[in-house]
């Protein structure tokens, strides 16, 4: 594989240009040589020095310089912290990262799933993006999610199945990213979740319980409960889990390229498993009509990010199929709106009416991302985040209570004045909560965020047999019947078409320079986390891991959620007095990010308790942390 120089590789979609914005001031000449690190590159014939225990305590925030990386996994953070530690560039560390959160996060992640990839480019002060969202088989229709007759099948009947499986696209994301921009050969960056696939980690109770929480499912496939079941059970807290298929199956990539995966014997099995999945005996469930030639089809895109204009910041994120970026943005900018209406600035309102106004911007953002986004052409993105669509959305505010649920959707059509009539509601579909994010930082100032996922936690539920990686189970975030009649669906499933998202990888930008980057799992609830993330840090005043570790709540028009950590305190009492209803639930997300800070220093922070706690690191920590 030819190795790429950081800057843009001739050819590539550049994505945005931040006109006028220089590279991070100061920033430090990077390496010059193209030529993999030998302490990374396996064919050098050297082994990476990479952990293959997890670290006997995570660390949810740390700051220091050198770089920086921040995900749900020590193991896989302390991966990317070697990859920056040895030259690698913030490409390359995310790729590294998420190879291994393949091998410790399977239920989460890994090669069988897809994903969104934003990536700031320090040299050019450009922000670029890739697209790998599983896609559907070309045989896909609107009515396949049906029973012919209109009805939509069972959800349960569907997930853990082939007929959910869509092509996957991560394989093909470390591939474009790494190929585009970074120094290290894909096969380097491989290496060390390879060894810790081969040689095994130690289980902990987090994974213990994903696996637990999917025993019945697992047990439905024979090679799933060989892998993830091992005597029939799930593994015990303090074990040492290996897997030795999914080590051969990097390795293969690592010595012949991602071609294996589309056009080879990785993608033969793939497509085996999706349309003769192999179930315990008296056991059958839908196929997949998926072939050789739709995996070989299989294409990353690299569209324009979403900005949105917030103060005097830059909010970039992804564009569909993702909705991520159009909705963190038009929640924020609804915020914007709400404080003009009121006179009061989102910093100095109580923190009753801050999260009263954050609810109702978010369940108008979940109306309008509802009716408008999809992978469909035609998509109003610019009018959806204008100052003018965001003026109109914000006219029915009420300060003193919530507004009827569910909120109508606007019309983004250029023409915005006075509260237009109501423009009618639209429902919104199902999505899986399992997903997982990283975020990287380097001492050039290029910066990573990175969600990828395999929807709900087990995906599918089917393993490659001989393969050691779980099949996604994307194709149910498609709406299987319209929402709403009468109501045009963007998100119904079509041949080639990628189902809708709310992964958020986003970066902040000052000026053209990035200040932070935050993302989190989570389905629906993705939008809203990474939202009050972002306005508890950049207006709150909160630093970054309370901003991450405080209660949550997530109103997205059709449901209202809260952690019942938040519903214990005054705060939930006054915003029910205002009208707002909110269901209890454990627990939202499993955020983690990084604050890029003056003089090339980094504040990595995840999760205190959620999930037993995230993993932050930098290269080089302050003394006095």
């Amino acid at each position: 594989m030819t190795n790429r120089p950081r800057s843009l590789a001739a050819g590539v979609t550049a994505g945005l240009l931040l006109v006028g914005t220089p590279a991070l001031a100061g920033a430090v000449t990077p390496p010059t040589s193209t030529e993999p690190s030998p302490a990374l590159d396996p064919a050098a014939g050297t082994r990476a020095a990479t952990p293959t225990r997890r670290p006997t305590t995570k660390v949810p925030t740390m700051t220091g310089a050198g770089g920086a990386v921040s995900s749900v996994d020590e193991t896989a953070t302390a991966v990317g912290i070697d990859v920056l530690r040895r030259g690698g560039n913030a490409v390359d560390a995310a790729v590294a990262t998420a190879a291994t959160l393949g091998v410790t996060e399977p239920f989460s992640s890994g090669i069988g799933g897809g994903g969104f990839f934003v990536y700031y480019d320090a040299a050019s002060g450009r922000v670029h993006t890739i697209d790998g969202r599983e896609t559907a088989p070309r045989a896909f229709t609107p009515t396949t999610l049906t029973d012919g007759a209109g009805k939509a099948l069972e959800f349960d009947e569907v997930v853990s199945s082939g007929l959910s499986v869509g092509v996957p696209g991560t394989p093909a994301t470390w591939d474009a990213a790494v190929s585009a921009w970074g120094t290290r050969s894909l096969g380097s960056l491989l290496a060390p979740a390879e060894k810790v696939a081969r040689r095994g980690f130690t289980v902990d109770a987090y994974y213990r319980s994903h696996t637990a929480s999917n025993a019945k499912r697992f047990a439905m496939f024979p090679d799933t409960a060989e892998l993830f079941l091992p005597g029939g059970a799930p593994p015990a807290v303090g074990s040492t889990f290996r897997n030795p298929d999914l080590a051969r199956t990097y390795r293969q990539i690592a010595r012949h390229g991602v071609d294996v995966m589309y056009r080879g014997r990785i993608g033969k099995d793939v497509v085996a498993a999706a349309t003769r999945p192999r179930t315990a005996p008296g056991l059958t469930v839908r196929s997949s009509p998926m072939t050789p030639a739709d995996v070989a089809a299989y294409r990353v895109r690299r569209p324009a990010p979403v900005v949105a204009a917030y103060r005097d910041l830059q909010i970039v994120g992804m564009g569909v199929p993702s909705s991520g970026g159009i909705a963190v943005g038009e929640i924020l900018g609804l915020m914007e709106a709400y404080a003009a209406r009121t006179k009061v600035s989102t910093a100095a309102a109580t923190p009753v009416d801050h999260l009263h106004r954050f609810a109702e911007a978010s369940a108008t953002a979940f109306a309008d991302r509802n009716r408008w986004v999809g992978h469909v052409p035609g998509v109003p993105t610019r009018e959806l985040l204008s100052r003018g669509f965001l003026g109109e959305r914000a006219c029915g505010f009420d300060p003193a209570k919530a507004a009827a649920r569910p909120v109508p959707f606007g019309t983004p059509d250029g023409d915005y004045g006075a509260c237009p009539a109501s423009a009618g509601t639209t429902g919104a579909g199902r999505e899986g909560t399992s997903t997982t994010h990283l975020n990287v930082a380097d001492r050039w100032g290029n910066v990573v965020s990175y969600t990828l996922t395999i929807e709900q936690t087990g995906g599918s539920g089917i393993t490659v047999p001989g393969r050691g990686f779980l099949l996604n189970n994307e194709l149910t975030d498609f709406d299987f019947v319209p929402v709403t009649a009468g109501v045009p669906d963007p998100n119904l499933p079509g041949p080639g078409k990628r189902p809708r998202s709310s992964m958020s990888p986003t970066i902040v930008l000052r000026d053209g320079r990035p200040v932070l980057t935050v993302g989190t799992p989570g389905g629906a609830t993705i939008i809203t986390t990474v939202s009050q993330i972002l306005l508890g840090t950049l207006d709150r005043g909160m630093p970054l891991v309370d901003a991450i570790a405080a209660p949550r709540i997530s109103s997205r028009n059709t449901g209202a959620t809260a952690e019942k950590t938040f519903l214990a305190t005054p705060e939930a009492a006054a915003l029910a007095a205002k009208g707002h209803r909110l269901d209890p639930v454990d627990q939202i997300g499993n955020a983690s990010g990084i604050r890029l800070l003056p003089g090339r220093r980094f504040e990595a922070a995840a999760e205190t308790t959620r999930g037993g706690g995230g993993s932050a690191m930098v290269v080089r920590a302050d003394r006095n942390r």
